[in-house]
């Protein structure tokens, strides 16, 4: 069985993979202090709740955008599973071509989610990933990786316009009734989700303008769903993009390719 595994900001995202078939996922809370035998303890307990055996675990596949947690999990891997992970990166050989200015500074999600992408459409790309950061990576119909967007995450910008405004609530992240907003909640929700939904239009449209192609426009992240019950910008929802963007990029290393 493979083991991937997606260290975000906000939550690490694990998937096992038994023939190339996601069997189960989990997830836990990112905690950047909590230290590998902390963490070797919840992962035990997960892989007792569905009858698995960790010792089933044959490899791993991991991405990080938060360097702590990276050589924390190195150290559960090796410690635990006796396995060395491959931990994807800029330098990694992903089959992806980077065209970008500086590789160095490309977070891991972002190559993982392209190559994916890629992978299952083999065609011109916009993909959107709404975590704690909304992402927008371009790839060209030939293979290669342009670039992007970054903007604060949806729940990210309103966790910091109830940290800054004392006076504003807390609250639900749904799409309003009325864009013109009738309450207080009302406007925050036209002006943070409706908002964002503008975002994703608005970026999706200018880079298609910026391209003679017609990208198919993928979006992932757990508003995804939201997001695109309000537009025609997203072309499709795929929550499993990361983990299987992990899963091809260890058979291709695999393989030799």
């Amino acid at each position: 069985m493979l083991l991937a595994i997606d260290i975000g900001n906000t939550n690490i995202v694990f998937g096992l993979f038994d023939h190339g078939k996601l069997m189960c996922q989990w997830r836990l809370v990112t905690d950047a202090g909590k230290p590998a035998d902390a963490y070797w303890a919840l992962m035990q307990g997960l892989f007792e709740a569905q009858g698995l055996a960790y010792t089933a675990v044959e490899a791993v596949s991991m991405a990080s955008v938060v360097p702590q947690l990276e050589t924390t999990f190195i150290d559960v891997c090796t410690k635990y599973f006796h396995r060395e992970p491959l931990t994807v990166n800029s330098g990694t050989d992903t089959g992806l071509q980077l065209c970008y200015d500086t590789p160095l500074t490309l977070g891991a999600d972002r190559i993982v989610n392209a190559v994916a992408a890629y992978d299952r459409h083999c065609c011109a790309l916009i993909v959107i990933d709404l975590g704690t950061a909304t992402t927008f990576d371009y790839v060209s119909a030939d293979g290669c990786y342009l670039g992007g967007a970054i903007a604060p995450g949806i729940r990210t910008a309103g966790e910091a316009l109830f940290a800054k405004a004392a006076k504003l609530p807390h609250i639900d992240f749904t799409y309003p009734e009325h864009c013109i907003g009738r309450s207080t909640i009302e406007s925050m929700q036209s002006g943070i989700v409706a908002g964002y939904v503008c975002l994703v239009e608005g970026l999706v449209a200018r880079m298609k303008a910026e391209r003679a192609e017609n990208p198919r426009v993928i979006a992932t992240g757990g508003l995804a769903p939201l997001i695109m019950a309000h537009t025609k910008a997203i072309d499709e929802v795929d929550d499993q993009l990361t983990l299987r963007g992990l899963k091809i990029i260890y058979e291709r290393l695999a393989a030799g390719h």
